[in-house]
């Protein structure tokens, strides 16, 4: 893991990445999402719920959405959903790593903080098929699966939180370098 995060840690790959991930994320959030709100009658998707949610607010979204909204979902916000935790996980992993050599702390255990992203993007993946599920049984939706697809969705976002305070402690520290060495 470490030689692959070292081999890919320049600053154009790095920033190309961030850049693309940024892309999809920016088309989720002002496209798919809003054209699945369109049905929802305001309700927020299970994707920006990051505390979560339970099995009446996932039958009351999904009876909302009606049977085109559902469509909607499966088929043009959940599909660039798959691909955005791979990008995400990628990226913020070498993000975090290309800070981190800037400490010369890439080959201490604090590369291991690297795996934060990756863990988020493993269970958005459990958290996006846990939706596909549910939106292909609907109406008959077990409370199993809204409970797992449930904590896919907290951990995603717990892991997700914890990574970006590491990186913006990490960004503050390469500053606080930075400043250090012009005086």
């Amino acid at each position: 893991m470490k030689n692959l995060i070292k081999r890919n840690i320049n600053g154009s790959k790095v920033l190309s990445l961030f850049i693309l991930t940024n892309i999809v994320y920016a088309f989720m959030l002002l496209v798919t999402i809003p054209k699945v709100m369109n049905f929802s009658g305001g309700m927020k998707l299970l994707d920006m719920l990051p505390a979560g949610y339970n099995a009446r607010y996932v039958k009351l979204l999904f009876g909302s959405l009606g049977e085109k909204g559902r469509e909607v979902y499966l088929f043009n916000q959940i599909p660039v959903d798959m691909v955005y935790p791979f990008l995400f996980g990628i990226t913020y992993c070498l993000v975090l790593a290309y800070f981190l050599d800037k400490l010369k702390k890439l080959n201490s255990p604090l590369i291991y903080l690297c795996l934060l992203p990756v863990l988020a993007g493993v269970f958005d993946y459990g958290e996006n098929i846990g939706i596909i599920k549910m939106l292909n049984s609907y109406p008959n939706i077990s409370n199993i699966l809204i409970e797992t697809t449930n904590i896919s969705t907290i951990l995603k976002s717990v892991f997700t939180t914890i990574y970006f305070v590491v990186l913006l402690v990490t960004m503050l520290a390469v500053g606080i370098n930075k400043l250090r060495s012009r005086q």
